[in-house]
């Protein structure tokens, strides 16, 4: 989606974000005509839903690294695949334009129960969710006092709990809205401003949805931590679906959506046939391999030497991934080979909307369900049943594919004849190579859930994994952070780390130390003994 350009000048607004700023930032420039002016409100809701979603979460970018689901071969025209990440960066943006939309809310409305303060709220604690599950504690409730210059950082857990009440707030304030005039359930909160078209209800749904999200990632601190009510909290909304509508199915998906200026992220690469220089990763295939699963037949291609060692196309043995212990040089020469599988070319590369390939889903349906799944595996909840939502999940995931029972699908051959010394035909790049049929029902076979216990646990979980390849920005990796499910691979040069260990944050931004040094050295001495180390857990994960 293309942003609309902001022609009006911002310069008004403070510097509001997590981290220190300078102060030439603070200064209001006199020479700007109405620097108090009103701001629209419909121009900041469209830039906090046009760039709430970064470059690296979307489709196969670093995130898709990140989870293993796509391994690249070539630095140049990808990426590396270290594990290395460094400084992180900030969603200052996002929190500064919630804050505006905050104000102007207010300013506009006269009250602080309409629908854009609603939001407002929405967006503030997506933003502290979003940097404090990357470094640990952050400047929080001191961010955004123009000022302060060096706000106190929040300890991770106060973060959480701020944020959780702000979700619970903006909630309460849709539900209240709709129930004195009903008609808003089904109205576009803001046809202009958001990209995501959403009504009334669905930002409802997609707030409580977002909310079970964040309750499941506290998994590791649910017990220890009881004024949090993390149990409790999610079994409400469960319980409550008067009060706590969530999704129903994946009609309420929040999907972003490419078109012919803001093209899909690898459309570009098709010109060149670089579809060679990445592998699906085989933390993603050996799963799909072993289950049987329909989608990586349309998300992926049998590896060519296996085809031309005797394998059908449909073979979900000739499906073979990628090992990001390995060195990328390692991995082209493998690659050229026909050692590995490729994405399926003309789903992804032809298209500059990315029309043939499945929906880019942020937050979505089918993630609610398995997130539900895991809390009643857990004994979170009562009076449902896990193997009834897992299903759900998987049916959902499927469905985004356009998967059903008996269906023939196209596998075409993956790269340029001229880049890989396997060529079974002499096929050209995106010819068909043969055909597959869909067996769903045998793959819900394999899949059949074991019950509450440790394995329906790992099911719930890899499923997960499995309907997460190419949507939902790190959240894939976030969840293996949180539960080891699945075990991504390491330990190889090729993690870029010391012993080939994965990180478990990122380090703080480089000009926090800068700006910011007493509270920074502080709350690096209190989380992590001093050390701005990666490889050391923040609260949420110890």
């Amino acid at each position: 989606m293309k942003l609309r350009n902001i022609i009006f000048s911002l310069l008004s607004i403070s510097c509001l974000g997590f981290f220190s700023c300078q102060e030439g930032d603070l200064v209001d420039n006199p020479n700007v005509a109405n620097a108090d002016a009103i701001i629209p409100r419909t121009l900041l809701l469209n830039h906090l839903t046009a760039t709430m979603i970064r470059t690296d979460e979307q489709p196969w970018a670093l995130s898709a690294g990140g989870a293993q689901y796509n391994i690249s071969n070539y630095q140049y025209y990808r990426f590396n695949n270290n594990y290395n990440y460094g400084n992180t960066s900030d969603s200052y943006d996002i929190l500064k334009y919630a804050l505006s939309l905050e104000t102007q809310a207010v300013k506009q409305s006269g009250n602080n129960t309409n629908v854009y303060f609603a939001l407002s709220q929405f967006f503030k604690a997506y933003s502290g969710i979003w940097l404090t599950q990357r470094v640990g504690d952050i400047p929080f409730s001191q961010a955004g006092d123009s000022k302060n210059l060096t706000p106190a950082y929040d300890n991770q857990k106060e973060v959480y709990k701020s944020s959780l009440l702000m979700l619970d707030n903006a909630n309460t304030l849709l539900k209240n809205l709709i129930a004195a005039t009903p008609t808003l359930a089904s109205t576009k909160v803001d046809a202009g401003g958001d990209i995501f078209n959403f009504s009334y209800l669905q930002w409802q749904k997609l707030i409580n949805t977002y909310t079970l999200r964040v309750l499941v990632s506290l998994s590791k601190r649910a017990q220890d931590n009881a004024d949090l009510q993390v149990v409790q909290k999610f079994a409400n909304i469960i319980n409550n679906p008067a009060q706590y509508p969530i999704m129903a199915g994946n009609a309420d998906n929040m999907v972003y959506v490419y078109n012919a200026v803001n093209r899909y992220p690898i459309y570009s690469l098709q010109l060149n046939a670089y579809n060679n220089f990445s592998n699906p990763g085989a933390t993603y295939l050996n799963i799909g391999s072993q289950t049987q699963d329909p989608r990586i037949l349309v998300t992926s291609t049998p590896a060519p030497a296996q085809v031309t060692g005797g394998k059908a196309v449909s073979d979900f043995s000739a499906f073979v991934g990628s090992d990001p212990n390995l060195s990328q040089a390692s991995l082209l020469t493998n690659s050229d080979n026909g050692m590995y599988s490729f994405a399926n070319y003309n789903r992804y590369y032809v298209s500059q909307t990315g029309a043939s390939a499945e929906p880019f889903i942020f937050i979505g349906y089918s993630e609610m369900c398995f997130n539900i799944a895991e809390a009643i595996n857990r004994g979170w909840i009562t009076g449902q049943n896990a193997k009834d939502w897992y299903l759900k999940g998987i049916n959902a995931s499927l469905a985004t594919y356009s998967l059903t029972e008996g269906q023939a699908v196209s596998i075409n051959f993956p790269i340029s004849s001229s880049n890989v010394k396997v060529n079974p035909k002499g096929l050209k790049q995106g010819d068909v190579w043969g055909t597959a049929t869909v067996n769903i029902a045998q793959f819900l076979t394999n899949v059949a859930y074991a019950g509450d216990n440790a394995t329906g646990l790992n099911q719930i979980l890899t499923q997960k994994y499995m309907a997460m390849f190419n949507n939902s920005g790190w959240e894939a990796f976030y969840n293996y952070r949180r539960t080891g499910v699945p075990a991504l691979l390491s330990g190889g040069a090729g993690i870029g780390t010391a012993n080939g260990v994965l990180p478990r944050r990122w380090m703080y931004m480089a000009t926090e130390s800068a700006y910011n040094p007493q509270n920074y050295q502080k709350a690096i001495q209190d989380q992590f003994g001093g050390t701005d180390d990666p490889l050391k857990d923040a609260w949420l994960t110890k």
